[in-house]
This record gives structure tokens, C-alpha cells and sequence, in this order.
């Protein structure tokens, strides 16, 4: 059944077009008056006839040209034999199916060209008529007219779809390209934020080795030349770090010079937050460890993300923060109790692209969605490897 649905739906039209020019064809070799033509115009009427209504299968191919035949067609088999065209149901069908047709030809002048098409052809063959009254010279041709109208109802309604369909593909990729962009922006900063860090370390790291070299003995030569191989491969590490920051650093960015914030720091971020409106309860679960550097300052930016993300959805309210140290690593949970709908509850909004960025450094998980009950939930779980305690 879902095959024969299908080939309905695909060719269902075509069925009919074939059917009513089977119909038209028997009905008008069938005929029995005394004024239908013989031999071969007869031969010519049903053959014409036939192919006025069969030349529909092209309408996709050729979406003017073909409905407009069977009203070129039509109208000049009325000149062979009158009576053809006005008694046959099938050619009528026939005829206000291609005028639809024209009315929803996707450019409005060849539309409009097909309706005066539709009346002229409707003109002739009622004119052509041996029974046609002066009623009949204006009701023919104005119901096709309506016909077209439909067909030109249908088009405005195709073009406000079409439009509406690439409005939202437009969107969407606008959406895509700033989500792009956004992610590109975080990791950048990310990654500044990361250098100011290992940059640290290594200079401690070249500044120790150094110290251990003025202690050496003279005679340690080879020992001494070691560690002096070391602190130029130092310097020339952070000369290189630095070249590469320099470079990553939008035009009007200055180096931080503040230290950069850590958990430790929470209390007053969340006396911050406090005072723009929303009320931060802080839990701490287990026993707080000490993170490295880069996960401590991850760890702050999450939550201070989170309340961000809080106060401008849920304007002023109250939150939950979480912090679960665990032996595997930190569990991070910010919850917001605000009534307001987000705007993309799948977390694939551009606030939440820093910390879905750092949770992704670190090899964690992150979540983001409504809350059971109301509000927003942000989770997130930065692993501790060995390597890193």
C-alpha cells in the first residue's frame, strides 16, 4: 500500500491525464450525429483531440508551452468540426486542468499571457459552435477565466512557500556561520588564556634550571652545558608562544595583565551576580582539591558562563551552583528557578559555546537543558587524570 500511495502521489495526475484522453478519444469515435465529418477529418478529429489532452504529461517539462497547446489545439479543431469541442466532458476537464495550470506558471507574465489564451481559445470555440448562444460567448470563456484564477491563487501560495522555505535555509545558515564564528572567537580566547598559563610554567621551569646552573661547580661542564641547552630551549619556547599569541589577538586587544580567576574566586563572582538580581546558593560537594591551572580557570569560566546565560534569560530569580570533587574529576551544575522559555533549549546557543569548548579541551561532558520543574540546568565534568594530580 505505501508503494501504490507513492506512485499515486508521483504520477496520480499523469493517471488521469491518460484516462481522459482515453475517454475523449472513445467518446468522440463513438459519435453517432449526423453532423460529425467522416473519412479523414474524422481520422484527424480523433487523433487531434487525443493529443490536445495527452500533450498535459509535459506540463513539467515544458510548464507553459504544454497546458497552452491543448488551447491552440482545442480551438483550431473547432474550425474542422464545431460540435467536437463543445459536447466532449473529457476535453473540458481537460481544458480547465491546463487553464489552472497557466494561472500557476511560476513567472507572472507568461501567466497572465496563458489567460489571454484561456479566453481567446474559449472565444473561438464557442464561437465555432452550431448551437452557441450570445450567454454562451461570455459564460465559457469566464469559467475557464475562473480556472485560471485558481491556478494563480495557487501560485501566489507556492511563491509566499518558496519564499518562507528560503528564508529559514537563509537562516539557518546564518545561524551555522555565527555559530562558526563564535566558536572560533572562544577557542581564541581560550587559547590565549591557556598561553598566559603554560607560559608561566615554562618560565618558572627555565628560571629553576637556571638557578641550578649558577649553583654547579665550575668543573661540571658538561652538566652545566645541559642545563644551558635547557633555558634556550625554554626562552626560545616562550619566544615562539608569544609570536603565536601576538598573532592570535584581534586588533585593539592588550595582553591581561590581571591573574586569571579560579575557583577560588567564586565569592565574588557570585556577590556580582548577587547584586545584578539573581541569587546564587553554593554547594560544595566532597573534599575541594587543588586543580591545575587551566582547569581551575575552565572550571570558573563554566560557572561564570552559566550565571551569564542566567541572568539574561531568567532576569532576576535564584540559582544553584555545584561543585562535586570526586576522584575522578570535578562535577560542575549551575541551575537557574527563572520562569522565562530559553530561546534554544538544545544548548546549541552561542552562550554556551565557551563552555561546551572548554569541557571539549579538557575530554569532559557537558549537558544543557530544562530543568525538571522550571528553570535551566547546566552540567558539566571535567576529568582528573593521574597525570594531571
Amino acid at each position: 500500500m505505501g508503494r501504490v500511495r507513492l506512485f499515486l502521489d508521483g504520477h496520480g495526475l499523469d493517471l488521469l491525464v491518460v484516462a481522459t484522453a482515453v475517454i475523449t478519444a472513445t467518446a468522440t469515435a463513438l459519435r453517432d450525429d449526423l453532423e460529425h465529418p467522416s473519412g479523414p477529418r474524422f481520422v484527424i478529429g480523433i487523433v487531434g483531440i487525443t493529443a490536445a489532452v495527452l500533450v498535459l504529461l509535459a506540463r513539467r517539462r515544458f510548464p507553459f508551452a504544454a497546458p497552452a497547446a491543448t488551447w491552440v489545439v482545442c480551438p483550431a479543431l473547432s474550425f474542422l468540426d464545431g460540435q467536437l469541442i463543445v459536447n466532449g466532458a473529457g476535453i473540458l476537464v481537460a481544458g480547465m486542468g491546463a487553464a489552472v495550470l497557466l494561472g500557476a506558471h511560476p513567472h507572472a507574465s507568461l501567466s497572465r499571457l496563458g489567460l489571454v489564451v484561456v479566453v481567446a481559445g474559449g472565444l473561438t470555440v464557442v464561437r465555432n459552435g452550431p448551437d452557441s448562444s450570445t450567454d454562451d460567448m461570455i459564460s465559457v470563456p469566464a469559467m475557464f477565466a475562473i480556472g485560471w484564477l485558481v491556478g494563480w491563487a495557487l501560485r501566489e501560495r507556492t511563491e509566499r512557500t518558496r519564499a518562507a522555505e528560503e528564508r529559514a535555509v537563509r537562516a539557518e545558515r546564518e545561524r551555522e556561520a555565527a555559530a562558526r564564528v563564535a566558536v572560533a572567537e572562544e577557542r581564541g580566547r581560550i587559547a590565549r588564556e591557556l598561553h598566559d598559563i603554560v607560559a608561566h610554567a615554562v618560565s618558572v621551569i627555565v628560571l629553576q634550571v637556571g638557578a641550578v646552573r649558577h649553583r654547579l661547580p665550575e668543573s661540571a661542564t658538561a652538566e652545566r652545558q645541559t642545563l644551558r641547552n635547557v633555558e634556550d630551549v625554554g626562552r626560545t619556547a616562550l619566544a615562539e608562544m608569544r609570536r603565536l599569541l601576538h598573532a592570535m589577538r584581534e586588533e585593539g586587544d592588550r595582553a591581561e595583565l590581571a591573574p586569571h580567576p579560579g575557583l577560588g574566586d567564586l565569592d565574588r563572582l557570585l556577590a556580582d551576580v548577587g547584586a545584578a538580581g539573581l541569587e546564587v546558593r553554593l554547594r560544595v560537594v566532597g573534599e575541594p582539591a587543588a586543580l591545575p591551572p587551566g582547569l581551575d580557570l575552565s572550571a570558573y569560566r563554566i560557572v561564570q558562563e552559566s550565571l551569564t546565560n542566567s541572568l539574561r534569560h531568567s532576569g532576576t530569580g535564584t540559582a544553584d551552583v555545584t561543585l562535586d570533587y570526586g576522584a575522578d574529576g570535578l562535577r560542575l551544575e549551575v541551575r537557574d528557578h527563572g520562569g522565562r522559555d530559553r530561546a534554544t533549549p538544545d544548548g546549541h546557543g552561542h552562550g554556551l559555546v565557551g563552555i561546551r569548548e572548554r569541557v571539549k579541551i579538557f575530554g569532559g561532558e557537558m549537558t544543557a537543558g530544562p530543568a525538571p520543574g522550571g528553570g535551566f540546568l547546566v552540567r558539566a565534568r571535567l576529568p582528573l587524570g593521574d597525570e594531571e594530580r
